[in-house]
């Protein structure tokens, strides 16, 4: 399969020390939430396909989270005319020039085929079986090593398994950083990696491969946290770019040369 590259990086993690070092967390109103990039066109055909043959695989909603995905629904769709979305009642047209009928009562696989970027519902456990949050929906087209499938309904410390580095005290700090997140205010953080792995690369738990310095391809992913203010539920966002080096500008290829990026797919 044919890679899909952006023609430019918009986000860089390493080159801002606020992103460079760990946890690398940093705030961001949500007027810069969601983007259209040089590769929203193509993305956007990898997601309908992806949506139409294997919906099961990249999509999934609990109906707990029901009212979770309905007030995603409404909170995107009011902000989509501002990044060049032709929004009517009953439909939208992409800036791809796609257009994608409106269905409130199928709000993950509306969402998926307009937004760019991968998203999941964080919620408490509905089940109160777990003190952590909860992967209780969501649409992943384009994982870095990983399956909604595997993860739905997990709490974030097995979410994470196999990473080592991912314990249980790990696990609460993240936790605490979820619970911090406040209505009308983001927090916004990017990993950046050398990897030959396609755009949409679903692996199972256990199935780990690295890059090397060799590899062809620099995949960035500006993973974001949204709050939603009725159900307070946590959005959790991914956009992924894939670039080759030389798309990167002065500046950014000055900052990798400086502050190297890791291998791991």
């Amino acid at each position: 399969m044919e890679q899909i590259l952006q023609t430019k990086l918009s986000f860089a993690p390493w080159v801002d020390p606020r992103t460079r070092r760990l946890p690398g967390v940093v705030p961001f109103e949500l007027e810069t939430w969601l983007e259209v990039d040089t590769a929203y066109g193509a993305q956007m055909a990898l997601r309908d396909h992806l949506i139409a043959t294997q919906p099961d695989e990249v999509m999934g909603l609990d109906e707990s989270a029901r009212p979770a995905a309905e007030e995603l629904y409404d909170m995107v769709l009011g902000l989509l005319p501002g990044l060049g979305f032709a929004v009517s009642q009953d439909a939208v047209t992409r800036p791809d020039g796609v257009t994608v009928p409106l269905n409130r009562g199928a709000p993950i696989k509306t969402l998926a085929r307009l937004m760019q970027n991968d998203f999941c519902l964080m919620q408490p456990d509905p089940s109160g079986a777990s003190p952590e949050s909860v992967l209780t929906g969501g649409a992943l087209c384009f994982p870095s090593g990983w399956r909604l499938s595997e993860k739905f309904m997990k709490p974030m410390l097995r979410i994470h398994q196999p990473i080592a580095a991912y314990t249980p005290e790990l696990a609460a700090r993240v936790q605490r950083l979820l619970d911090g997140v406040q209505p009308g205010r983001g927090l916004m953080r990017g990993t950046a990696s050398r990897s030959d792995a396609h755009l949409s690369d679903p692996r199972s738990e256990g199935d780990l491969r690295h890059g090397s310095n060799q590899s062809r391809y620099i995949r960035v992913e500006r993973q974001s946290l949204v709050r939603l203010p009725n159900t307070r539920a946590v959005v959790f966002t991914i956009h992924t770019q894939i670039v080759l080096p030389e798309a990167l500008t002065p500046d950014q290829a000055k900052a990798l040369a400086e502050f190297p990026i890791r291998l791991a797919d």
